[in-house]
């Protein structure tokens, strides 16, 4: 029999009520709670049955009135092993912004770029075809733009340092995969912590932007790619990764890992990964890896 483990992280005043109603809704779906864990700030509850269907069952009961409204659920395999290997979205996930769509405010065409983020995130697009035409529509700015962009714009998510200082600390090698841009994803990466970075380059001319990538596009079957080359080169199965992203581009990544994990994501990417933080910040991943608040690197 192979059991699976939910971690809750409840809302602090209903946590003992929203213990009860998830316990509750997995003895109902016929996998009934063989072992509970409190750690500070998190729940572990294992169970024998379908991680899927638990899942599901689980979520279900997090919509709005229900009783596990608020609370994150994460549901995975037990026992839990650390991971070698941790792959990382830019975007929307390590840092609060899509870069595009802050450069394209530069540009006075904000409005028009962010609806096709939105998209291209969304799964609505193919995302090389929607990254060239928003790109294109950044020709002429000029490059100091970037820079500007950086120190006005990107701000880290709540939790990124913690999360990337913590698991490097543990041995785990740390890569950042963007289909943003290696300006910003090289500086977030140093701020944060990643051992390297990987992301689109855009191309210049005589100091301004000329509304072009410069090739190979970096998109979702790269994001893929650059987690299996990451894993050959320590040696590991993909299964010993885990990836984290927000969008339909992330999707290939997410599920080549052993554990995807969707932050706040577009739906398609929530329901393509392993589980989904919706409500905590990035340390919701190290509670899911079952490493103690105490002993978090800050």
């Amino acid at each position: 029999m192979s059991f699976s483990v939910v971690t809750l992280l409840p809302t602090p005043d209903a946590a003992e009520d929203q213990v009860a109603t998830a316990r509750a809704v997995l003895a109902a779906a016929a996998m009934p709670v063989t072992a509970t864990h409190v750690r500070d700030g998190a729940v572990d509850l294992v169970f024998a049955g379908d991680r899927g269907a638990a899942r599901a069952a689980l979520e279900a009961a997090c919509a709005d009135g229900q009783g596990l409204s608020g609370c994150d659920i994460l549901v995975q395999p037990w026992p839990r092993t650390l991971p070698r290997l941790f792959v990382a979205d830019m975007d929307s996930t390590m840092i609060t912004v899509e870069c595009i769509d802050e450069l394209a405010d530069y540009a006075g065409v904000k409005a028009e770029v962010a609806a096709v983020t939105e998209r291209a995130m969304r799964g609505e697009l193919d995302f090389a075809a929607a990254l060239a035409a928003r790109v294109a529509l950044l020709a002429g700015l000029d490059e100091a733009v970037l820079a500007r962009c950086h120190d006005e714009r990107v701000r880290l998510m709540p939790g990124a340092r913690a999360l990337v200082a913590t698991l490097a600390a543990r041995g785990v090698r740390c890569v950042l995969v963007s289909g943003g841009f290696t300006h910003f994803a090289a500086r977030v990466a140093r701020e944060i912590g990643f051992h390297a970075a990987f992301a689109n380059t855009l191309e210049l001319a005589d100091g301004r932007l000329t509304g072009r990538v410069v090739p190979p596009v970096l998109g979702a079957e790269a994001k893929r790619e650059r987690l299996l080359a990451e894993a050959a080169a320590l040696g590991i199965t993909p299964a010993q990764a885990v990836a984290v992203g927000d969008g339909a581009n992330d999707i290939p990544m997410l599920q080549q890992a052993g554990l995807g994990f969707a932050y706040r994501a577009k739906p398609v990417a929530h329901a393509a990964a392993d589980a989904g933080v919706r409500h905590g910040d990035l340390t919701a991943i190290l509670h899911a890896l079952g490493i103690p608040r105490a002993d978090w690197v800050a």
